[in-house]
Formats: C-alpha cells, structure tokens, sequence
C-alpha cells in the first residue's frame, strides 16, 4: 500500500483551507462563454486609475537590467522610503507584495506553542500565516465590524501570545480605529507581543485621518507597520511591500526572507511611485467620488453596507429571500466579478465591491439592482 505523502506534512498544515483570490476576468470569461472585454472586475481592490506616467517611465527604463538579478537589498527604495518616514534603512523590510512581508512576520516569530490575536472579520491573511506556523489563534468578536481594541488588549495577556494583528482600515469591512486609539492600545500591550498593523489602505484615508504612525516606533520598539504599493499606487501586478520596525525586528525578518523578493522592475517602480504624489492625491479623490457613489447606490436599493474607509465597501445583499452567493453568481452571469466574504470573513449576507472608474460603478449598480429583481 502506497504511502499518502500529504501525512509527511505537519496537521496543522494539512488543514489549512487556502486563500482564495478575487475570480480572474479570463476565467470569468472561459465559464460563461463572455467577452473579457465586456467583463468588470470590482473583486480585488486594486487602483482603477492604472499606474502614472512616472511610474511607467522607470519601468521602461529597467528592462534593459531584466537579466540581471535585482538589488537583493533594495537600497534605492529603501533610501526613498527612510527619507519619507524619517526612520533608518534598517529599520526597513521590502516584501513581494506586504502579504510577503506579513508572512515574514509569522515566519519570524509565531510557532508551536506561541498565540496570535486578531480580529473577527480581519483579513483572511492573518489566521492563514498564523496557522501555518503552528501557532494558535485567538479571535476576538468585532465590535461594529471593526477592531475591540480594547478587547484585543485583555486577549493579549494570554502569555502564549507574540503577534497581534491590526488591519487599519480592515480589509473587508472598511472600518477605521484613529490614531489616538492605537497608540492607546500600544501602551497596554505587554512588551513581548509584536503589534503588526496593517496599513495597506493608509492612502485612502483622508488627510485628518492619516496620523503619523512611523513616529510611534521609537516609543514601541514592538511596532511593526507594514504598507503596500498595490493599492494607491497602482502596482499591484508586481507586487512590492514594505515594513516599518525597530531594527532588531527587521533584522529578524530579513533573515527569513528570501534574498530576491522583489524583483528588478517592481523596485524600480516603487521607488518612482512613491515620489509621485500627485497621482496618489488624484487615486484618492476619484476613490472618495467612487465610493460616495457606491453608497448613494446601495441606499437607493434599500441595501445596508459598512461604511467604509478603503478603496472598497462591502454591502449586504441577501434581501427578499436571496441569498449572497445567489446574488454574487447573478452578477457573474453579467459580467460583473465582485467579492464573497463569507466563510472565513464571517459576512455570509455581505459582498465586497472595489470601487472602479465611474463607468465601472455604474455598471455594477445596474448589474445589481437586476440580479436583485430577477
């Protein structure tokens, strides 16, 4: 009798269910005989608006080095990133995609025996990384769909526990903890647990609302702030990450990490992103106009939503007898891909829809009111 290979695995990784990514437009297309063209796609919360011209210049101009391997230690973006944040190069690790650098995270510090705590409804990421470190997880119930900090903090006391994770603004909920209420939750938490938020829609915040979370590091040397290119900036294709820490965090975290992540073309992109911020300043007012649309929509449908701080929100639809996967399937039928957030994201009357250009908003909105009726 042959042997099942899958048992040399550990249980713990055998049973992870894995994440399941925003349906692709091609597939889409291969499933319903559509036209990729006609087809929306409002499911993975990426930026509309492309890349700027900046940015495609720098990509332009480092495919001429793709043969050559990429600056394993990213110092072009690292130096544009320390001037920005006012922190150290060392205090900085680049990742492919902040999914890469999350994972960095786990790698580093969970394992058999350690704990992490996180949110109901918090992004699919963190139980998934905790899990397949062998390390137990701690769900604390959301509050309004948005973080209990404070519970949170009580959860942390638990002495197994080393990570704690924040998504600020979570992701699929939107909701939004201010400044004053995390350094708060800082100050409670003991020293030996790594706080890890998650800044990947920082951009989309107002401007009143983006506090200066890098200057909390020298306070808590604990602090891990991890943010994106993916989403304001518009790369999420290539995939490129970074995190804030203490320098003895980081060195850790470069230790596991693999010492080509990111590659050539993301890196040079990501540095001439970061300088354009009149691209990020525009990407943030056509999100606000886009998502105030959304929810003027939803209202109009008589559909409840959480109000969001994101580039996304995330509206229940399961009214007059149907159900959301049952409104999430009619909207493939017409070519209109948004997000399921059930199963692990506990939102099993909810769907989750990017905001898109203002033809895109239109089309999903005509798309639903339709799937609604019929």
């Amino acid at each position: 009798m042959l042997m099942d290979l899958c048992e040399l695995s550990p249980s713990y990784v055998r049973s992870i269910a894995p994440y399941q990514p925003g349906k692709p437009i091609s597939e889409l297309a291969r499933e319903m005989g559509l036209d990729e063209r006609t087809i929306v796609k409002l499911a993975s919360n990426e930026n509309p608006r492309g890349i700027g011209p900046r940015t495609r210049a720098a990509i332009e101009a480092a495919l001429g080095d793709i043969a050559r391997y990429p600056d394993g230690n990213g110092f072009e973006l690292k130096q544009a990133l320390a001037k920005r944040y006012g922190v150290d190069m060392g205090s900085i690790v680049l990742g492919n995609g902040s999914n890469d650098v999350l994972e960095l995270v786990a790698l580093a510090f969970l394992g058999p025996g350690r704990a992490a705590v996180f949110s109901q409804h918090c992004f699919a990421v963190y139980p998934l990384a905790t899990q397949a470190r062998g390390a137990r997880s701690i769900v604390v119930p959301a509050k309004n769909y948005g973080h209990d900090l404070d519970a949170m903090a009580k959860a942390t006391a638990d002495e197994e526990t080393t990570v704690a994770w924040i998504a600020n603004p979570n992701n699929p909920t939107g909701t939004f903890a201010r400044h004053e209420e995390v350094e708060a939750f800082l100050k409670r938490v003991p020293e030996r647990v790594l706080v890890v938020l998650d800044e990947a829609y920082n951009e989309y915040l107002p401007p009143e609302l983006r506090g200066d979370s890098a200057r909390l590091l020298k306070r808590h040397p604990n602090l891990v702030i991890t943010r994106t290119f993916s989403k304001a900036y518009g790369l999420a294709g290539l995939r490129v990450g970074y995190a804030l820490a203490h320098p003895s965090v980081a060195d850790v975290m470069n230790r596991v990490r693999q010492p080509f992540n990111v590659n050539s073309i993301a890196l040079a992109a990501a540095t001439a992103a970061l300088d354009d911020m009149e691209f990020v300043a525009r990407s943030y007012a056509e999100n606000l106009q886009g998502l105030r649309n959304l929810e003027e929509g939803a209202r109009g449908l008589g559909l409840g939503y959480i109000p969001s701080h994101g580039n996304f929100i995330t509206i229940r639809v399961a009214v007059g007898g149907k159900s959301a996967p049952e409104i999430y399937k009619k909207l493939l039928k017409r070519g209109v891909i948004v997000r399921p957030v059930g199963g692990g994201y506990g939102l099993n009357e909810h769907l989750r829809v990017t905001v898109g250009t203002a033809a895109e908003n239109e089309r999903f909105l005509g798309a639903l009111a339709a799937s609604l009726k019929e």
